[in-house]
């Protein structure tokens, strides 16, 4: 255990120095997420904090599995993490110079690639499925697929207020490491979640709401999460003796972001505008109309996200007992969406004269200085 808080707080230094070198090499080249019509936030503040954890992260990963002996994983490991570079190298460009959707999905597409050839792919989907995802394994690439592609983008959506995305991931990797640690000890898989995890403690301690953030991630950063998160739960399929986390388990685990990605789709085909088209009914705008600021959004989402965490855990020691085991996992599907459903109730009677799916830009705009950002 000293190991792990050792690892976490040495990937956190080292990525703390980055984001402050590159905060200082952003203000010097001008580097900025301009303010505009799609932009709410004062000042000039640079948007590439990407930059700064991910190349810490990759190389912690690295480190760890050639200090572990896991020459061989890292062999087998190398495709994801190019995979995951890729992400972040095509979102940083996109933040220079935005590349079309279908470009994007095209390249996210490649990098799922990167994971489900070396095998990396989901086995189930319940613990008491008969192993359906075994006995047709086309259909688990499929899905595993759709999955790192959904993820990528969920993520990048929900990076809206500062620190959101952020602490998110950061509760998200804890949660995988410690059902990692339980299922296998302190494997690998768990080290790299804890590497993860403190690479994004390094860039929080510049991105916090209070007094004001000093970087953004940006789409580079926001992408590679949404990437990592969704690869995180892989890992135990392939090189341990442990039971793989089902699909069903792990989607509770990131409910936050999937269903405010699925709400966002519905809400474009409803309204039949392009898939890409911004508007200001996520999750984090629907509590910012009811008069929550950035520190209160995070705090209400952060506080949700750890109490699915907590039951899905539940649910995982009552895997032996099936019944039980779903219906503690139902629990956390409940809790979300009982708290999107009334989030929304009370967004639409706050805010009666006010469409919420304006995708245009206009309609409740934040004041500058909110610390929200529309994506």
């Amino acid at each position: 255990m000293v190991g792990v808080f050792l690892i976490f707080i040495a990937v956190a230094v080292s990525s703390v120095a980055m984001v402050a070198l590159l905060i200082r090499l952003a203000h010097s080249r001008s580097w900025y997420d301009r303010m505009s019509e799609r932009r709410v936030h004062s000042g000039n503040v640079p948007r590439l904090g990407g930059l700064g954890f991910v190349p810490i992260f990759v190389v912690a990963a690295a480190v760890l599995l050639f200090s572990l002996k896991q020459t061989g994983t890292f062999i087998q490991f190398l495709p994801v993490l190019i995979g995951a570079c890729v992400i972040a190298f095509f979102g940083v460009w996109d933040d220079f110079r935005p590349l079309r959707p279908s470009v994007k999905m095209l390249i996210q597409i490649g990098a799922a690639l990167c994971v489900v050839i070396p095998g990396y792919v989901f086995r189930q989907l319940v613990f008491f499925d008969g192993y359906f995802l075994h006995n047709f394994p086309w259909i688990g690439y499929m899905i595993t697929v759709f999955w790192l592609v959904g993820m990528t983008n969920a993520l990048n959506l929900l990076d809206g207020v500062d620190a959101l995305a952020g602490g998110i991931s950061l509760l998200v990797a804890l949660t995988f490491a410690y059902i990692f640690s339980k299922y296998a000890g302190l494997s690998w898989s768990v080290m790299i979640c804890i590497a993860l995890a403190g690479s994004i403690t390094g860039f929080l301690v510049f991105n916090a709401p209070i007094p004001r953030a000093k970087i953004f991630m940006g789409d580079g950063g926001s992408q590679f999460l949404g990437f990592s998160l969704a690869l995180l739960p892989l890992l135990e399929n392939r090189y341990t003796t442990a039971t793989p986390i089902p699909l069903l388990y792990v989607a509770a685990i990131l409910a936050i972001p999937i269903f405010d990605t699925t709400a966002a789709v519905w809400r474009r085909i409803r309204d039949r505008v392009p898939l890409s088209s911004p508007d200001r009914a996520h999750v984090h705008h629907k509590l910012m109309n009811l008069g929550l600021n950035a520190p209160k959004i995070g705090a209400v989402l952060f506080g949700l996200q750890a109490i699915i965490s907590v039951i899905v855990i539940i649910s995982l020691y009552l895997r032996p007992a099936r019944l039980p085991s779903l219906a503690v996992l139902g629990l956390a599907y409940a809790a979300v969406i009982t708290f999107y459903t009334v989030l929304h109730f009370m967004n639409k009677k706050c805010l009666p004269h006010v469409n919420e799916n304006t995708v245009n830009g206009t309609g409740n705009t934040p004041p500058i200085g909110s610390a929200i950002r529309t994506e």
